[in-house]
C-alpha cells in the first residue's frame, strides 16, 4: 500500500478588535481555544508551552477521537509565536507549523498567519485541493470565533 501524503501552505490576515497583548495571551490560552475549535471537545494544558487538544470528529471514514498536540515555541509576547500542530490517528496525520505575527492597530490587532502543513494517509486521499479548501474554511472560522470571543471578553 502505498502511502499519500499532501502538503499546503496557508496565508492569511484577520483583523481583531482587540490590544495586541489580549490577543496574543488568549491565542496561546487552551480555554479560548478549545472554544473556537468546533470539534474539539477539550483542551488540556499539558506545560508552559503545549497541551493537548481532545478532538471529536463526525465526518465519514474520519469518524472518531483523535488527541492532537499543540506546542506554542519560540513565544515573543505580544509580537510572535509559531504554533506546531500534530495529531495522528487511523485514517492518517496532520501536522503543521504556523508562525503568528501580531501588529498594533488603532483600536485593534493585524493577525498574520503563515502556515506549512503536511496531510497523510486516508485524509491525503481527498485531495490536496479538497483538503486546502477545507483548511482555509476552518482557519477563517477558528478566527472568525476567535475575534468575537476576544471583542467579547
Amino acid at each position: 500500500m502505498r502511502l499519500i501524503s499532501n502538503s499546503m501552505k496557508l496565508s492569511a490576515t484577520y483583523l481583531i478588535a482587540a490590544p495586541r497583548d489580549k490577543v496574543f495571551t488568549a491565542l496561546i490560552d487552551p480555554n479560548v481555544l478549545q472554544r473556537c475549535i468546533d470539534v474539539c471537545e477539550r483542551m488540556v494544558k499539558t506545560s508552559a508551552e503545549s497541551c493537548d487538544a481532545h478532538l471529536k470528529i463526525g465526518v465519514a471514514g474520519f469518524k472518531g477521537n483523535y488527541i492532537g498536540k499543540l506546542q506554542f515555541k519560540e513565544q515573543e509576547p505580544p509580537e510572535s509565536f509559531t504554533l506546531i500542530i500534530e495529531v495522528k490517528a487511523g485514517p492518517g496525520f496532520v501536522k503543521g507549523t504556523a508562525f503568528i505575527q501580531l501588529a498594533e492597530r488603532v483600536g485593534e490587532t493585524e493577525l498574520r498567519c503563515d502556515a506549512d502543513a503536511q496531510v497523510g494517509g486516508l485524509i491525503a486521499a481527498l485531495g490536496s485541493r479538497l483538503i486546502e479548501t477545507a483548511a482555509k474554511r476552518m482557519m477563517d472560522e477558528f478566527f472568525r470565533k476567535f475575534g468575537e470571543l476576544t471583542k467579547a471578553v
